[in-house]
């Protein structure tokens, strides 16, 4: 077999036969759309921003090492500050004080009343107002149940008791007769009880 001819354009440069590159990749390739892509790209970002800064600083290194003097030592030496005020500021202090437009002149500090604020937002108001509410009408039909399991109490006692006085006003006395005047009283108790109600 034949060897193969080589290419008739080729370049001895390396250069020349590679692909141009496309940079590089941080992170995985197939992220989703969000906060860990977002992130991949900020880290890139800080990467690039980064080298830049070395590559320009290596630069001013490289050009200050090359002209033997520093860019900083170019600035002229300052003169010590002097103890005269600036003419403006010195006219600004010898006028006389005079207060802001708009508002009023108070002696003390605690004259002023503090701004009205918008109260502060309550989360969940609407539900918190339907809670208590239920909460309410709850305590309501509790309070209503007691009442009337204490009324019901109440009468059965007085059944109670009325069934025993009448129970003992009805026993013989001593010749065997009922005792009218205990009788009279337990019964014009009931007549008056069911009167009034």
């Amino acid at each position: 077999m034949a060897s193969k001819r080589p290419h008739e354009d080729i370049n001895d440069t390396p250069s020349a036969s590679k692909k141009p590159r496309k940079g590089f990749s941080v992170g995985p390739a197939n992220l989703p759309d969000g906060t860990h892509l977002r992130k991949v790209q900020k880290i890139k970002k800080d990467l690039i921003h980064k080298a830049k800064l070395k590559r320009s600083y290596a630069k001013l290194k490289e050009r200050e090492l090359d002209s033997k003097t520093s860019i900083y030592a170019e600035a002229p030496p300052e003169e010590p500050a002097s103890l005269e005020l600036h003419p403006a500021r010195q006219a600004m202090l010898d006028a006389p004080e005079e207060p802001p437009q708009g508002t009023t002149t108070s002696t003390s500090g605690d004259q002023r009343r503090p701004r009205s604020r918008k109260p502060k937002p309550i989360p969940f108001q609407k539900e918190a107002r339907e809670a208590q509410k239920r909460k309410e009408e709850a305590q309501a039909r509790q309070e209503a149940y007691e009442q009337s399991s204490r009324q019901r109490q109440q009468k059965l006692e007085e059944r109670e008791r009325f069934r025993k006085v009448m129970a003992k006003a009805r026993t013989g006395g001593r010749n065997g007769q009922r005792k009218l005047g205990r009788e009279s009283q337990v019964l014009l108790e009931k007549v008056k009880r069911v009167l009034g109600e």
